[in-house]
């Protein structure tokens, strides 16, 4: 097939072994993109496929890899190359093989580590997706415009786009009004983040190595990753404590982890749309009574 002739050569040129695709099996668990582990001669490649048109996609999330993998902190599966021809776009991955949820406390202490690796400006140098929307990433030096415009600001006004308006609409204004009470003493660094940390994005080697992948890096306030692996469970309370022992957090996080999540809930319902509406909007409720 010419798609899998280009991705060989493409490896080719990547590596400088000359060899062919070989056994092909398909890998299930994405809702984005098809997933294939493939054997290129005698090495085994995770390949994730997509329409031509997300070439762009592909090459961010490829760079985004590499940013974490320069952190020396967690495993990353190491991109290996990406494009795209007229058929598809593709992107070929070092294949970790993965045996299990591993050591928790191990997962929470590199993620601490990751997150103090930080830079002047929150955001980063290039825009990405979360999931299949676009995340504006133009670097900022306030926190609290970059929260406000490129995360939830965007993200309201895309699910008024779908339709999604009326009360959810305002009690997201009211949420942006309230920025300053949120934030209120509170500067965070910009911190390396995954950016999509939910459990579905990370597990151990057979080695017993925790591993994370499929992020959506930037760089910016760490509670809002540590926000997402509470949003849909599946991290252990070793986890939790691992990562605090290593770098405490504010007190202020059981508040604004709330308006962390709403993001993601938004983005869950202008990505799929149903009873994401409703969860995000009680989310909204809930923060908008604390305060």
């Amino acid at each position: 097939m010419p798609l899998w002739e280009d991705i060989g050569a493409a490896i080719e040129a990547a590596t400088g072994t000359a060899a062919s695709i070989g056994h092909q099996g398909s890998v299930g668990g994405g809702c984005i993109n098809q997933a294939q582990r493939v054997q290129y001669g005698a090495t085994t490649y995770f390949v994730k496929l997509n329409t031509a048109g997300k070439a762009d996609m592909f090459a961010a999330e490829a760079r985004g890899l590499q940013e974490l993998r320069s952190s020396n902190t967690l495993r990353v599966p190491e991109p290996v190359c990406w494009g795209a021809n007229g058929e598809s776009a593709w992107l070929v991955m070092e294949h970790l093989a993965f045996g299990g949820r591993g050591d928790q406390a191990a997962l929470g202490e590199g993620l601490a580590a990751m997150h103090q690796v930080t830079r002047r400006q929150y955001g980063w140098v290039q825009d990405n997706t979360i999931g299949s929307t676009l995340q504006v990433n133009t670097p900022m030096d306030d926190w609290v415009g970059f929260w406000r415009e490129r995360r939830l600001g965007f993200q309201l006004e895309l699910a008024a786009h779908h339709g999604h308006g009326g009360r959810l609409q305002l009690q997201g204004e009211k949420l942006l009004a309230a920025f300053p009470v949120l934030f209120s003493g509170y500067v965070p660094p910009a911190s390396l983040l995954h950016g999509d940390l939910w459990s579905g994005n990370y597990a151990s080697t057979v080695d017993g190595e925790p591993a994370i992948f499929d992020p959506a890096v930037y760089y910016g306030d760490r509670e809002a990753d540590l926000a997402m692996t509470e949003l849909f469970g599946g991290f252990g309370a070793d986890f939790y404590a691992a990562y605090r022992a290593h770098y405490p957090l504010d007190q202020g996080y059981a508040v604004r982890k709330k308006l962390y999540n709403v993001y993601h809930l938004l983005n869950h319902l202008n990505m799929f749309g149903g009873g994401y509406h409703g969860q995000a909007l009680g989310m909204m409720d809930s923060l908008l009574v604390e305060l």
